[in-house]
């Protein structure tokens, strides 16, 4: 097991579950996250985090240089789709470029790369559900397309390196310390409105159906896919709705509420489901929390963030 690990965006939702999981392994661990939607704070106290944002290539290299990591976890993005279709100048330079620069980083001390891709924002609407990784790609947004871009070098590199990097196309995942501001991450969203008292906005008039992970479930294919090449949906092969998310967060909190319907906005897609057999027969790996049990530890997680800050 490679002893250094580098993890970019550790002080993300996702990041920071895996950091912790690589700490729990006796890893040494170097966080690069610009803070720009992470918190020093959810870095846990083993790991050393340094603010450095991915698109400053000399900066990536120079720091990747000193570490020398043996495994680099890439999940510093730009994540929004919202902000892509704003700004997509913005997301191809934090998506694109910054993977590249990522990618040359560890390239040049030889340490095989895991980058989490989209598997919603890639398919498109018009995919066969639950879609396959060998389904050509669709992207209905600037992000998704900015993701598929990065993938191309992620498996050209690996390709051209012998180094084996490893794709991750995640569902919708959720959990803990998901952030309850913006549009994406709708358990965190809908929990902390719940909370706060507030009528819930189910986009697409509750019918778009989605395939949620939960995030313990993410960490341990991230932590699978270290050291081999390919491409691999990770989700669960299921989809539910967004009123049925809503739904079985009222029944774990125990209330009932209602919620307001509005349309889809625009870059948003209608369903989405992955097919995470590949992942099954070459890493190993299935998703071992279901909805509802996903959905009662998020509850009382979030919430207690919610009611700490």
């Amino acid at each position: 097991m490679s002893h250094r690990a580098l993890v970019t965006g550790g002080a993300g939702f996702i990041g920071s579950h895996l950091v912790d999981a690589l700490l729990d392994q006796g890893r040494e661990v170097l966080v690069i996250d610009d803070l720009s939607s992470g918190e020093a704070a959810r870095v846990a106290d083993g790991a050393t985090l340094r603010e450095i944002d991915i698109v400053d290539a000399a900066a990536v290299r120079v720091l990747v240089e000193e570490f020398r990591p043996e495994a680099v976890f890439h999940l510093a993005a730009q994540s929004s789709v919202v902000v892509s279709v704003k700004d997509p100048g913005l997301d191809c330079e934090v998506n694109v470029r910054g993977t590249l620069n990522v990618l040359e980083a560890a390239g040049a001390v030889g340490a095989p790369l895991v980058f989490t891709s989209t598997g919603g924002a890639l398919y498109g609407d018009a995919a066969p559900r639950p879609t396959p990784e060998d389904w050509i790609p669709a992207p209905l947004s600037p992000y998704g397309a900015s993701k598929w871009a990065a993938e191309a070098y992620v498996n050209t590199w690996s390709l051209s390196s012998g180094i084996p990097h490893a794709v991750l196309r995640l569902g919708n995942v959720y959990g803990p310390r998901q952030s309850p501001h913006g549009e994406a991450g709708v358990v965190a969203i809908f929990t902390g409105q719940m909370h706060e008292g507030r009528t819930p906005r189910l986009y697409g008039h509750g019918e778009p159906t989605r395939d949620y992970v939960y995030v313990a479930d993410v960490v341990s294919a991230l932590l699978a896919a270290s050291g081999t090449r390919g491409t691999f949906n990770v989700a669960t092969g299921q989809e539910t709705s967004v009123a049925k998310i809503w739904e079985g967060l009222c029944t774990a909190a125990g209330v009932q509420a209602p919620a307001e319907l509005a349309d889809l906005r625009p870059g948003e897609l209608q369903h989405s489901c992955l097919d995470p057999s590949r992942a099954l027969s070459q890493l190993g790996w299935r998703a071992e929390t279901g909805i509802e049990e996903g959905l009662n530890a998020s509850y009382g997680a979030l919430v207690a963030e919610i009611a700490a800050d």
